[in-house]
């Protein structure tokens, strides 16, 4: 399968990207060449091989959940720029 200017263009509209037409050529081989090289890949035999999901088998050691007694709310606010009614309070981030 190859990649086209027009498919190019289109993955750039929706990743809300602007490329000039000497970058759209550019990307139009890059992007061929790694599809080409994606479906060389699927030429392989893999139909012996285990799936692999860790090279390194890695078990969690978690830890115990204790209960410990929290922080101090005022020690926590000593330091913080701005606190309101004990709280961190931060610019709004979020309008409306």
């Amino acid at each position: 399968m190859g990649i086209s200017a027009d498919d190019v263009k289109y993955v750039a509209q929706l990743s809300r990207l602007e490329f000039k037409e000497d970058e759209i050529e550019k990307f139009t081989k890059d992007l061929s060449s790694i599809v080409g090289y994606v479906n060389k890949l699927n030429e392989l035999d893999t139909e012996d091989v285990e799936a692999l999901v860790n090279p390194i088998y890695i078990e969690n050691d978690f830890r115990e959940d204790d209960i410990k007694d929290s922080l101090d709310r005022e020690n926590v606010l000593l330091n913080a720029p701005e606190k309101e009614e004990g709280y961190f309070k931060v610019p709004t981030v979020i309008e409306g």
